[in-house]
């Protein structure tokens, strides 16, 4: 009951067309460090969000606290319309329920093989074995990992054990997916095939999502190719064009400064952004 109200309240917003993530003016610190400070920025439906910046710079905490995993010191977070503040701890769990996560170490448990590690939110949600495992396949395949399925992390290589974790995070079919340096760590090649996998989720599934980057050169990747369900690949987009449902949000010490597409980013007169991006 409490899921089908969440996807109501989800639906509503979309057919709204109001923003599935919201951070007004927050700001936070830890220790007399502020980290962020009067953060303010949306996400729309089916928008793929980009966070850019220097090391430090306050990125992973605003990943938490999109989570509802830490509070900020001031300023009000929306997710799904909802104000994490206003929320119980079971509206929360109900809330996370529709959000996927990807740590940038996987985050996968030792001691279960792939499948029960894709499967782990299904089993603590009480889904039906038979369709459990239908399902696990599926996302498998769709990372294309299925062989994998028997494995135990230890026997994966660092990209294996990413793609498991996007597996993992996409199984309940979230409305919000949260990235947290997927790319991280990794060598360019194996970086390239998470980044097909994360442009294959937003053609593919439409899905909102935020995701962190270190790596220009990935987010740009992100920003000029599309999947093509033909050739089953990606592909750049003919003509030099962008993808216009990808936005870029650039923190430097803690603040916002920039909120844009990926062409006013490439243009911008922003001296420090100009050193930054090239």
């Amino acid at each position: 009951m409490a899921d089908t109200l969440v996807s109501s309240q989800i639906s509503e917003l979309i057919a709204a067309g109001k923003p599935m993530l919201e951070f007004d003016n927050v700001s936070i610190g830890f220790e007399g460090n502020q980290v962020l400070v009067g953060v303010t920025f949306s996400v729309a439906h089916g928008e793929t969000r980009i966070l850019l910046g220097p090391a430090g710079g306050g990125k992973s905490v605003l990943m938490k606290l999109a989570n509802g995993l830490i509070e900020p010191d001031t300023g009000e977070i929306r997710v799904f319309g909802r104000s994490l503040k206003e929320m119980t701890q079971r509206e929360l769990f109900e809330m996370r329920a529709h959000i996927g996560m990807v740590f940038q170490e996987s985050a996968l448990f030792d001691s279960l093989n792939v499948e029960d590690n894709v499967a782990y939110r299904l089993h603590e949600e009480h889904v039906d074995p038979v369709e459990v495992h239908e399902r696990v396949v599926e996302v498998l395949q769709f990372v294309e990992l299925e062989k994998a399925i028997d494995k135990f992390p230890a026997e994966l290589s660092g990209g294996m054990r990413r793609r498991v974790s996007i597996a993992r995070a996409i199984i309940s079919r979230p409305d919000l997916i949260l990235y947290d340096s997927p790319m991280g760590g990794l060598d360019p090649i194996t970086s390239n095939t998470i980044i097909e996998l994360v442009v294959k989720q937003r053609d593919v599934s439409h899905t909102t999502c935020l995701l962190i980057t270190h790596r220009l050169q990935d987010a740009f990747t992100l920003a000029t190719h599309r999947y093509n369900l033909q050739k089953l690949c990606m592909e750049s987009i003919p003509d030099g064009g962008i993808a216009t449902e990808t936005r870029f949000l650039v923190l430097n010490e803690g603040k916002v400064v920039f909120d844009g597409t990926t062409l006013e980013l490439t243009h911008t007169e922003d001296p420090w952004l100009r050193r930054y991006i090239e």
